[in-house]
């Protein structure tokens, strides 16, 4: 699995990057998939809460200071706040909350970087993925206006 991970991460950031490019070249529907702020909106809901679930699972395997008690919990909190988000904020907003929250989990990968938990091989993907994810979040949600 260390070999196949960057290609997997990259990839998951095509979604984000073709979004991104319809809305620039103002194509708001695709056939068979419908609205284009809407298949963005599902697909950072369904990521952001996929990283963050990874991150409740790395709690089990951490024995060092307050990340095997931290991690679950701000998981958890995340994945509930990005769900209200997606129910009650306009498309703007929530990309605005998707930028952050991509981050703040970038935030935490870095940490656990700090502690000898993950790669510095795993880091660096991770910090071009989320650099591009949060670039085209904010693209797809200033064109929105």
């Amino acid at each position: 699995m260390k070999k196949i991970f960057p290609y997997l991460t990259y990839a998951g950031s095509i979604p984000f990057v073709l979004c991104s490019v319809f809305l620039i070249n103002n194509i708001q529907k695709l056939p068979l998939l419908g609205s284009v702020e809407k298949i963005l909106s599902v697909y950072g809901l369904v990521i952001s809460s996929f990283l963050a679930g990874a991150h409740w699972g790395q709690h089990l395997y951490i024995n060092k200071g307050v990340w095997n008690q931290f991690l679950p919990i701000l998981s958890t909190a995340l994945a509930v706040l990005l769900w209200l988000s997606f129910l009650v904020l306009d498309f703007k907003m929530l990309m605005v909350m998707f930028a952050l929250v991509f981050i703040i989990l970038f935030i935490v990968d870095y940490r656990l970087f700090k502690i000898d938990f993950i790669t510095h091989n795993y880091l660096q993907t991770r910090f071009f993925v989320t650099t591009i994810v949060v670039t085209s979040l904010i693209i797809s949600g200033v064109l929105s206006l």
